[in-house]
């Protein structure tokens, strides 16, 4: 064996030589990937057929290896790592040829294509990495960035630091809005770096602050990151799972775990948001303190002042904070007490099943045993407990269909047990209300005659759905009840849209929040999957960024793509409290008239989309958004069939499997989470967070999310972790897109010294997380 090392790691070795020069060659790096796996198959196999290389495997048929299996040691424990002693046997690295490994190679990756690019089950979940893609690039070639910056500067420019300060605060937004890390640092390199340094600010902080503050889309949600991320750790962990239960002697994960062994994309969004904000006030505070402590290197500077309204800081804090916070406390409070809620009284045509007992309990002793040491003796015994009171009344009540009388009798109970004020009601007026009181807050000197018919209005529709609307009132008769609260409250927030566009910060801030809010808050709350929510993202960019663009014309058609919106929010509002099938027996003339009205809402709204997408064409938008859409999205998927051929070559001469069985060695989990997440990081300094997802965690992930630790924390760490390959040099995408726009006057070394305070923060943050989990667990058991 050469050099005394074992054919497999050599063959390692090889792997990895071969994948660095490819990507060092400068050739694109989803072709490299490919050709890294196939030429270093062939180098290996030459040598394996030379009989170079020789893998010294543990003699299976060993007196010593009989004996650890006989005193119970599971076979897939035995390895070189954790008994070194046992006598080895040695055979070629491919042991039925190299031909072989080549046939089963072949027959894998166009499985494996199958699987995970054509036609597999997480096909759907990859479609959102398109759109979210041309949601990026629309949103970025709308100028929003340059337009946030200057708002930003202008708000908090007078504050020590304050414009590194803006920066991370437009790092962050944009970072929810585009997620795309290269045009976020190039633009914000050349709007505020060439300000920051003409403000007399430090190179390395400004450097820094911008390279930092643009990573921030690798994990602030929507990231494309944690959607690639999902698909895998989706996979991995329920195969993981699987594989744990039955060497335990449990028959399924469910049985052993007490839950499905299941993680989402949307869950990790969830899990994602927290760390995202911490992140970014880690960078936020640093700028800040960095101020404090050096003044002169990050002075506070007074921008040209823009067109705004003056309110005093009292109607500030009345109107902008208090009004708002009294009301969205109240609606809480509210909610608590049973005053609003649901008020929906349909009732199931079959009763309820029996509740059953929080773990099976009917399982092999084996299994048993592992299920009481992972989930404690109380646990089981109050899960036994449950059984025996279940077992002692009959066994689990199946859920059996009702008769026309116990039908009655469960909706009269709805009916009694509603709450007086609906939830959609308060929901829709409460967010009219704080309309209201922000466009008072903005504008305090304006007529407020029209304000309080509108705040008059939000009291009567309350009043009107506590005496008159109830569970029972059909739809049709809601919206004829509310037609004259709507309209006394559209004729006060009519003039606050107003009030509020004429204020600057608002009026950059509040169309790309609308789309994030709605982007996000479907995937948070549950509404929908990653997929439909990146679709609505990358229409609502594209009819934002034509808006822009009439705007900037200002022949006054930017109207249209303002009545598809509002078209939009009909189609919603209608499908929400209308029952919009047709030909039902339930079917009512309300309904009809719903759809009928939503049908028009649709094609307003569908026409409006073509339009934006006209205006973008016409300008010479559209054209380059397709195109750079098209060029990221085939580069992803390029290296993730690249990365599944490279996987394949490492798996055929046992690669994959020795380094499994080295993290396996290690007997405890946090030792093995805290080796990988440090090789993870030093990759970070040669390779791509795409090569690192597709090579690296497919290998480590079996291990790593076959323990106890909670899924989304591991991902959340390794998002995390990959956040700072953008920033470490000699290889951070991040220093290589400030280096094309920085002036000449800032250097490379510059960059990199900026750079490190920002790394070590992201250390920090990792830190953070790993002593405090709940931070990554706690949005996603809150939230549905």
């Amino acid at each position: 064996m050469p050099f005394g090392l074992d054919g497999v790691e050599v063959g390692l070795i090889i792997v990895f030589l071969c994948l660095f020069g490819g990507i060092m060659s400068g050739f694109p790096v989803a072709f490299a990937i490919a050709g890294a796996g196939v030429i270093s198959f062939g180098i290996i196999a030459a040598l394996d057929s030379a009989g170079i290389l020789l893998h010294a495997a543990i003699d299976t048929g060993s007196a010593e290896y009989a004996q650890l299996v006989a005193e119970g040691v599971r076979r897939d424990a035995i390895s070189i790592f954790r008994y070194p002693e046992l006598p080895r046997v040695i055979e070629p690295l491919f042991p039925g040829g190299w031909e072989v490994a080549l046939d089963r190679n072949i027959s894998f990756i166009v499985n494996r294509m199958n699987e995970r690019v054509i036609a597999g089950a997480s096909i759907e979940t990859l479609l959102a990495v398109l759109m979210f893609v041309m949601m990026g690039i629309t949103l970025e070639r709308s100028k929003i960035a340059n337009d946030l910056l200057t708002t930003m500067a202008r708000v908090f420019g007078p504050l020590p630091g304050g414009l590194a300060v803006s920066i991370v605060i437009v790092g962050a937004f944009l970072a929810a809005s585009t997620g795309i890390v290269g045009a976020t640092v190039v633009t914000m390199g050349l709007l505020a770096l060439p300000t920051m340094l003409r403000n007399n600010y430090s190179p390395e902080l400004a450097t820094g602050v911008i390279a930092a503050s643009g990573t921030l889309g690798q994990i602030i949600p929507p990231s494309i990151v944690i959607v690639l991320l999902g698909t895998l750790a989706g996979d991995i962990y329920s195969t993981a799972q699987e594989n744990r239960a039955q060497l335990v002697g449990c028959t399924d994960a469910l049985t052993y775990l007490g839950t499905p062994a299941v993680v989402s994309v949307g869950t990790l969004f969830q899990a994602a948001l927290l760390p995202g904000i911490l992140l970014a006030f880690l960078y936020g505070a640093y700028a800040f303190g960095f101020a404090l402590l050096n003044p002169s290197k990050a002075p506070a500077v007074r921008m040209e002042d823009g067109q705004g309204t003056i309110s005093t800081r009292e109607d500030m804090l009345t109107w902008a904070l208090g009004v708002p916070a009294a009301l969205i406390v109240g609606a809480v409070l509210l909610g608590q007490v049973g005053v609003v809620g649901s008020q929906d009284v349909r009732v199931s045509s079959f009763t309820e099943a029996g509740a059953t007992a929080s773990l099976r309990t009917q399982v092999s002793p084996d299994c048993r045993d592992a299920m009481i040491a992972l989930h404690g003796q109380a646990a089981w015994d109050a899960a036994v407990a449950q059984q025996a009171e279940i077992d002692a009344s009959g066994g689990v009540q199946m859920a059996q269909e009702r008769t026309a009388e116990e039908r009655e009798t469960a909706r009269l109970a709805a009916i009694a047990n509603a709450a007086p004020i609906g939830t959609g009601v308060a929901v829709l007026f409460i967010g009219l209300a704080l309309v209201l009181s922000t466009a008072r807050a903005v504008n305090p000197l304006a007529d407020a005659r029209p304000l309080l018919v509108g705040a008059g209005g939000v009291a009567l529709a309350f009043l009107i759905d506590w005496l008159l609307i109830g569970p029972t009132t059909s739809s049709g008769a809601t919206f004829v009840l509310l037609a004259i609260p709507m309209a006394l409250v559209l004729y006060g927030v009519g003039p606050a849209f107003s009030r509020l566009a004429r204020n600057e910060l608002l009026r950059v801030v509040f169309p790309p929040l609308v789309l994030i809010v709605a982007v996000l808050g479907s995937i948070l709350g549950g509404i929908t999957n990653p997929t439909p929510a990146a679709a609505l993202g990358a229409g609502g960019a594209i009819m934002l960024a034509a808006y822009r663009k009439l705007e900037e014309e200002g022949n006054g058609k930017g109207s249209v793509i303002l009545l598809a919106s509002l078209a939009l929010v009909v189609m919603l509002l209608f499908g929400v409290n209308f029952d919009l099938r047709m030909g039902l027996e339930t079917t009512t003339t309300g309904d009809i008239i719903a759809g009928v009205i939503a049908q028009i809402a649709y094609h307003a709204a569908f026409l409006g989309l073509l339009y934006a997408c006209w205006v973008l064409f016409r300008t010479g938008v559209l054209g380059p958004v397709v195109r750079e859409t098209a060029k990221v999205t085939s580069m992803v998927f390029t290296i993730l069939i690249g990365s599944q051929l490279l996987n394949l070559v490492l798996i055929s001469f046992g690669g994959e499997h020795y380094i499994q069985d080295f993290l396996r060695s290690f007997d405890n989990e946090l030792t093995v989470f805290l080796i990988v997440m440090l090789v993870l990081f030093i990759l970070g300094f040669v390779l791509d967070f795409l090569e690192i997802i597709y090579i690296v965690v497919p290998i480590v992930g079996p291990v790593i999310y076959g323990g106890a630790f909670d899924p989304s924390w591991v991902t959340i760490m390794i998002a995390v972790n990959l956040q700072t390959s953008f920033l470490t040099p000699p290889f951070g995408f991040a220093l290589f897109y400030l280096r094309g726009v920085a002036p000449k006057e800032v250097t490379t070394g510059h960059i990199y010294r900026g750079v490190l305070p920002f790394v070590l923060i992201q250390l920090a943050g990792l830190a953070i997380l790993w002593f405090f989990p709940a931070i990554v667990t706690i949005v996603p058991n809150l939230l549905p």
